[in-house]
């Protein structure tokens, strides 16, 4: 199961062994332990230290939480092809993130969504279905959890573990986010870690570049709802007190951002395939970052990414910005979807335009997925009917 899991963070108050009483200085009070674990009890875990009982949530209707996501009959109908999505052009109903996102394209692994949202979450969320990976294309804000707050911005992937209670605080500002929700786990690929579970000298980030949550002592927020996603379903809950009472915690499951930036490209004599651009895995795919970097330097090298069948997968692209010398007519927010099954490739022209070049300054995220993706009616509505002909 891909993991998100770093090393070991220890916050606030803890005892000096697992399963132990642990009281707060001047207090007769036992706080309660709660043990978030991942793949059952044999994955990574982090232990929190809570003022009062963490599962005592009163059950009440759900009044918030994003739509499901729903393949559209006219999708599957329709055959393979080529496709372009305009996310831009999707309405910006606003809103709060946990009612904003609106899905576009997923499978049994993975769904893709984007949101445009312009106000704070008004309850607690956990979504129990998978873990969160937003990428926040334009705007940012900050993500509240019971282990801490994490600041991100723009051009900032921004990790939330399964199940785990949040709230989203967008800044001001326009905001457009990517959302990738990982039904069988999302984190780093095991490629770039070392059998100590460290990330390899030779990995193209580092633990240094993860903005980790910043611990805050217990606080009231006068929020008491609570709403959870589990089967595509929203349960709506009501704390007795504020969740966000741990005194301390300890281990690897927990909130991160990492700007895209930080990622270091690989440049080889000729063209790379997209795996050397491997950021994070999730089950049945691949999550790749494309960055400004310098371009194959082999004197007849051909920098412009070579035509290829990938019939093991679907590619997804979401553009955010510069230029693309692969492919015409798309920009930032677009999103290209070129299914397993038919060759693909640069459009006319960009191939033997690439020759000479010495640099690109694209910014993209891309995705490679095992099981084909399913478009949703929104999806359709956005789609750019012309793009598989703009290949001839």
């Amino acid at each position: 199961m891909p993991t998100g899991a770093l090393e070991r963070m220890v916050c606030g108050l803890v005892p000096s062994k697992h399963h132990i009483a642990l009281r707060e200085p001047g207090s007769q009070a036992l706080c309660h332990e709660e043990c978030f674990t991942q793949d059952g009890f044999d994955g990574p875990y982090t232990i929190m230290y809570h003022r009062g009982r963490p599962h005592t949530q009163r059950a009440t209707a759900a009044a918030h939480g994003w739509t499901a996501f729903a393949p559209a009959a006219a999708g599957a109908a329709r055959g393979l092809g080529k496709r372009h999505y305009l996310s831009g052009q999707l309405e910006r109903r606003g809103g709060a993130p946990c009612d904003a996102r609106v899905p576009l394209l997923g499978n049994a692994d993975v769904v893709l969504a984007v949101a445009f949202p312009d106000a704070a979450d008004p309850v607690y969320v956990a979504n129990a279905d998978g873990d969160e990976l937003l990428y926040v294309h334009q705007g940012g804000g900050l993500l509240r959890t019971q282990l801490g707050d994490v600041e991100f911005g723009a051009g900032d992937y921004v990790y939330i573990p399964r199940a785990l209670v949040y709230r989203l605080l967008p800044g001001a500002g326009p905001q457009h986010w990517l959302s990738i929700e990982g039904a069988g786990g999302l984190g780093l690929p095991a490629q770039w870690r070392n059998p100590a579970g460290q990330l390899r000298m030779d990995a193209p980030y580092c633990h240094r570049d993860f903005k980790k949550p910043v611990f805050v002592a217990p606080r009231d927020e006068g929020l008491r709802g609570l709403v959870v996603k589990r089967g595509g379903v929203w349960s709506g809950f009501e704390y007795e007190a504020s969740p966000l009472d741990l005194v301390g915690w300890d281990g690897s499951v927990y909130p991160w951002a990492f700007p895209i930036l930080c990622f270091q490209p690989r440049v080889g004599l000729t063209h790379l395939p997209p795996t050397w651009h491997g950021t994070f895995a999730a089950r049945g795919a691949l999550i790749c970052s494309f960055v400004p970097r310098p371009v194959d330097f082999h004197p007849e090298a051909v920098p412009c990414p070579y035509p290829h069948s990938s019939p093991g997968c679907d590619e997804v692209l979401f553009y955010c910005r510069g230029n693309f010398t692969s492919r015409r007519g798309v920009g930032p927010g677009s999103m290209s979807h070129h299914p397993a099954g038919i060759p693909h490739g640069p459009h006319p022209g960009a191939y033997e335009a690439s020759l000479g070049s010495k640099h690109t300054d694209e910014l993209a995220v891309m995705l490679d997925t095992t099981l084909a993706l399913q478009p949703t009616a929104a999806a359709l509505a956005i789609e750019d009917p012309g793009y598989h002909e703009s290949f001839r």
